[in-house]
């Protein structure tokens, strides 16, 4: 019986999740689907692919060995899509698929530098939260991602571009802390833990969102605070819209790039140089931000 792409994605699927019951979730169908094809898989192919247990899914050593053939299925149809259907004139397609927090500013910077030094090269440009971006990734559906709490899998690579520092603004120099009117932005785990660290006491926020966009336009609306990448309110803060909180605490929270480590193809690492050295020139710019911003407020105080 001939190998079909649905076990390969499934297999995949797996693998990303880490087991049967959110593969399920993430390609829509039955957790006993999801058993059924990996049962079959792994009777075409004569050998065990996962290690189940009650804590999921583990490849087994032959699972290891199978990730890489299953991705390059995957793969060669996902390739074969963008060459039957790419537009005259482009050479090749990536697709990348980041955190919408990153597209405010720093990857729009990346697809103006493509489209300048690499116009050959047709984007697909993508949003989304860590969980369907690693799958993204595994299934070879995403040939980079940009994220801030990446999970480790075989055959990517994480590599980390910049520090976002996440500060405390606010629409008026005042108001106190802790806030009501604070708005709580889910950033990730390294965030959360880095905030409870920081402020054990505080009570529970009345309004958490999960898209910094979404939390900045409730609080510039009604009035508030909230925690937010110090390179995206800059303007604000010019503006007189935002004010830095004096004295409050801020985070570090790490930029990834995750990419898969055996594709060498010219047009993908060319991709990867780019984000590679945006993220050095933020760096650069995030040490000399906050104190350019700290000491503009001051003047107008």
């Amino acid at each position: 019986m001939p190998m079909d792409i649905e076990s390969a994605r499934t297999f995949l699927a797996v693998a990303a999740a880490g087991n049967f019951v959110g593969a399920a979730q993430r390609l829509y169908v039955t957790q006993s689907t999801v058993s059924a094809r990996i049962q079959t898989l792994e009777n075409q192919l004569g050998a065990t692919l996962f290690r189940r247990g009650r804590s999921g899914a583990e490849l087994t050593p032959a699972g290891h060995r199978f990730l890489r053939h299953a991705k390059t299925l995957v793969q060669t149809l996902e390739q074969a899509k963008h060459d039957v259907g790419l537009p005259a004139g482009f050479r090749g397609s990536l697709t990348l698929r980041g955190r919408i927090a990153l597209w405010d500013g720093f990857l729009p910077q990346w697809v103006g530098r493509m489209r300048e030094t690499s116009s050959d090269i047709s984007l697909r440009l993508e949003v989304g939260f860590e969980e369907d971006i690693m799958q993204g990734l595994v299934q070879g559906t995403v040939d980079v991602g940009m994220m801030f709490t990446p999970e480790s899998r075989p055959g990517l690579g994480i590599e980390r571009l910049f520090e976002e520092v996440l500060v405390l603004v606010a629409t008026e120099p005042s108001r106190p802390w802790p806030d009501p009117g604070y708005i709580h932005m889910d950033w990730g785990a390294e965030f959360h833990a880095q905030f409870t660290t920081a402020f054990p006491d505080i009570p529970p926020p009345a309004i958490t969102a999960n898209i910094g966009w979404l939390a900045m336009q409730q609080i510039l609306h009604c009035g508030g605070s909230g925690y937010f990448p110090m390179r995206t309110i800059r303007d604000l803060i010019d503006q007189g819209q935002l004010w830095l909180a004096q004295n409050s605490h801020s985070f570090s929270l790490p930029a990834y790039m995750v990419f898969p480590v055996d594709r060498k193809e010219d047009m993908l690492l060319r991709a990867l140089d780019s984000l590679r050295t945006l993220g050095a020139e933020e760096r650069v710019a995030s040490a000399a931000g906050l104190d350019s911003i700290i000491n503009k407020q001051e003047s107008h105080g």
